[in-house]
């Protein structure tokens, strides 16, 4: 049996220059598309590893630190875990912490979906993105990509 899933994830929205961002729909539920998501594996993880592991699980890239950066936007959403999803979690638990990250990358990079979580990937202009995503926080998170990005410009 699987341990309990941690009510504390990432999300990671992947994107290239000129905001293309990509896409990934969910293997579990069809139609359902979303920037890299997952939770922590332990309570003690830092949220850089379990953003890290993400991106590199669900999509092969590789956050090596110099060419491919992840950036924390030291934002956070509490919201409440789908009930399809809750029997994941404890008993009892209901609401979900989930830190928000990006990433540029460059729009040749190879994707590797993991078959087990996704089955299919898009490349889409950021509001189109935003648009297609099924969670409001996702969808919030790309809609506030050009203002993250501004404040790395500065």
């Amino acid at each position: 049996m699987r341990p309990f899933k941690i009510p504390e994830s990432v999300l990671v929205v992947i994107h290239t220059s000129d905001l293309q961002v990509l896409l990934i729909e969910r293997a579990d539920k069809g139609g359902y598309w979303q920037s890299v998501t997952g939770s922590k594996d332990r309570l003690d993880e830092p949220l850089l590893t379990t953003a890290t592991r993400e991106l590199f699980e669900e999509t092969g890239i590789v956050a090596d630190g110099k060419d491919i950066v992840l950036r924390d936007w030291g934002l956070s959403n509490i919201y409440e875990i789908y009930p399809v999803w809750r029997h994941r979690y404890e008993p009892g638990v209901t609401h979900n912490t989930e830190h928000v990250f990006s990433v540029e990358v460059p729009r040749d990079i190879p994707i590797m979906l993991s078959a087990r979580e996704h089955v299919a990937h898009v490349w889409l202009p950021w509001l189109e993105a935003a648009d297609r995503c099924f969670s409001p926080s996702n969808a919030e998170a790309v809609l506030q990509l050009p203002h993250q990005l501004a404040k790395y410009k500065l």
